[in-house]
């Protein structure tokens, strides 16, 4: 039976700062406060649309770059960094703009500070716990509850963007009480540490 044929080399070490996938997060950094002031300006429109698009669907990018040339401690504090920026920035934005009730944007808002909190309470503890599967698609719903509103053929048709946005919230709860879940499972009697650590959601 052959050996399974071993892993490219990492083009990048652990401790590398300037990477194309850290670029690509840093620039999405730049370019988010732009997006933000076009929705309080426009709300929506082609331009505005092209760059929001651009600005989180190339979050797959800089994660295909990063696990291809090897994954860096910037960038696991950069790209959640720049996700959180974006979508609840987006959000917020929207809810400045009178377009979103402030309600569902609180709800997510909150669970984005609570999570955080939890994650840096048990990390000075050495434990981690393993992000859920629903909390990766938490991201998509937030964003796409914005594009909804920037591209122009829907801008009008505001029960989807709603929809997408009451689905974040739901989303959004759910991946919290799995993670919380998730928390109390990593911990033992001997408060040792259970399982890998994982990239912040």
């Amino acid at each position: 039976m052959s050996a399974e044929p071993a892993p490219p080399p990492s083009t990048f070490g652990p401790s590398a700062l300037l990477t194309p996938a850290n670029v690509i997060t840093i620039v999405r950094l730049l370019l988010a406060p732009v997006a933000f002031l076009l929705i309080l300006r426009d709300q929506s429109g082609w331009f505005l649309f092209a760059l929001w698009f651009g600005i989180t669907a190339s979050d797959s990018l800089d994660g295909y770059l990063a696990r291809k040339q090897g994954t860096t401690r910037s960038g696991a504090f950069l790209d959640p960094l720049a996700d959180k920026v974006l979508a609840l920035g987006g959000l917020w934005a929207m809810v400045l703009a009178g377009r979103f009730w402030w309600l569902p944007v609180v709800l997510i808002t909150l669970r984005e500070a609570l999570i955080s909190g939890f994650r840096s309470y048990w990390g000075r503890r050495g434990l981690a716990v393993p992000a859920s599967r629903v909390a990766k698609a938490k991201t998509f719903f937030q964003f796409s509850a914005v594009s909804f509103v920037v591209w122009p053929w829907f801008t009008d048709v505001t029960w989807v963007a709603d929809g997408f946005l009451w689905a974040a919230v739901v989303v959004a709860w759910v991946s919290a009480a799995q993670y919380l879940a998730a928390g109390s499972r990593a911990t033992s009697a001997t408060g040792e540490h259970a399982g890998k650590r994982a990239p912040p959601q």
